[in-house]
């Protein structure tokens, strides 16, 4: 039973990646999710069910649409098997319990989050603000049902969260402002490291933002030296912290403990 119920965590993690595919590809876009069906952007032929398989159509396809032989971008199976696995991961910690529910939607809301703001460097208010009170309601749950997964412990440490992770990110905004008379930073940032630290609560919040700035930094740092904007050149922070967020949340109990070993003297 427990083998089956994680096949089909997989399986639907499988297909709402395939319909963070839409999003993804549609919102940038201004396009409708709903209408018109999924179709190849080239030929703009209708997709066949049978073609819409998640993973195995493009295995199958061998990364072509069937009608124009155009090539397939590998995102779209890389993002439905990321989010497969990411449900595989949450249900092995949560089991058949309702706290699985709200967090894969907030791991799928941050998927579409980190491409989107990648692609047009916007963090659309429609999925972060729902965002932040997904992760309320995963602190009122309360975290600790999840074991292996870092989460808000109750809705204090959870709204904490929220709270500190956009006085953070408004500060610096401001700070920014004050010195240079321009934005460096946009909102969107701010709802979204509100959500993470929603989800995560207070005392990841520190850690989400250290990872983001160093990972953010190690990539931007090049692309700006070959860039003609220079240090001038605009980066999608969001990107940056939702991949810190997912590290943490997944993997936060063996970086805190690697962190304790290797600096705090014992």
């Amino acid at each position: 039973m427990t083998f089956l119920l994680a096949f089909y965590a997989f399986s639907i993690g499988a297909v709402i990646g395939s319909f963070l595919n839409v999003v993804i590809h549609r919102y940038p876009r201004e396009e409708s999710i709903v209408f018109p069906p999924s179709h190849c952007p080239n030929c703009n032929t209708n997709i066949r069910w049978f073609d819409n398989i998640p993973i195995l159509s493009y295995v199958v396809l061998r990364g072509r649409c069937r009608n124009c032989r155009i090539g397939i971008s590998p995102r779209y199976p890389l993002i439905e098997l990321a989010n497969a696995l990411f449900y595989l991961a949450i249900f092995q910690r949560t089991g058949a319990a309702v706290l699985f529910i709200p967090i894969a939607a907030i791991v799928s809301m941050t998927i579409v989050l980190i491409f989107i703001d990648l692609e047009i460097q916007i963090l659309p208010d429609v999925i972060d603000i729902p965002g932040i009170f997904l992760g309320l309601l995963i602190g009122w749950i309360g975290g600790e049902l999840a074991s292996g997964l870092v989460l808000a412990a109750n809705l204090v440490d959870s709204l904490a969260g929220a709270l500190l992770g956009a006085a953070i990110l408004v500060a610096i905004i401001l700070t920014y402002w004050l010195v240079r008379r321009r934005e460096g930073m946009g909102w969107g940032d701010v709802k979204m490291i509100a959500m993470i630290g929603a989800l995560l609560g207070w005392q990841s919040v520190p850690a989400v933002l250290l990872i983001a700035s160093i990972t953010g930094a190690v990539i931007a740092l090049p692309l700006a030296l070959r860039s003609k904007e220079g240090f001038q050149l605009a980066i999608p922070f969001g990107v940056f912290l939702g991949i810190a967020a997912l590290a943490i949340l997944f993997f936060g109990h063996t970086l805190f403990e690697w962190w304790l070993g290797a600096f705090v003297p014992r």
